[in-house]
């Protein structure tokens, strides 16, 4: 069964830090694209991030440049968001997602596979 599984999310004041981990099952993570996505309340799912398969070429949502940071292992089977100088605009439920393009505009038709989410909350 293919499956992606998101790991790492609390909460946390502003200011703070979070990494988020997406481990995938039943099939092998080098030959996609890995793109991280979230969804706050009352308001659509949008792209943050993405990583091109060999890990060389990144895009990111202006929302997010200079503070979250996108990378992958692909020997582990795994992908990391690790977010740093959190506000309390990045409280949302984050996906992970496996895809094949990791384009400037990070749509999510572009991605395949998902997992579950993970809730960040980001409060003081």
């Amino acid at each position: 069964q293919l499956q992606l599984v998101d790991s790492g999310g609390g909460s946390v004041q502003p200011g703070g830090s979070l990494r988020l981990a997406c481990a995938a099952s039943g099939f092998s993570l080098d030959s996609y694209v890995i793109g991280w996505f979230r969804q706050a309340p009352g308001k659509e799912r949008e792209g943050v991030i993405c990583i091109t398969s060999s890990g060389g070429g990144t895009n990111y949502a202006d929302s997010v440049k200079g503070r979250f940071t996108i990378s992958r292992d692909n020997a582990k089977n795994m992908a990391y968001l690790q977010m740093n100088s959190l506000k309390p605009e990045d409280t949302a439920v984050y996906y992970c997602a496996a895809g094949y393009y990791c384009s400037g505009y990070i749509r999510e038709y572009e991605y395949n596979y998902w997992g579950q989410g993970a809730q960040v909350t980001v409060s003081s």
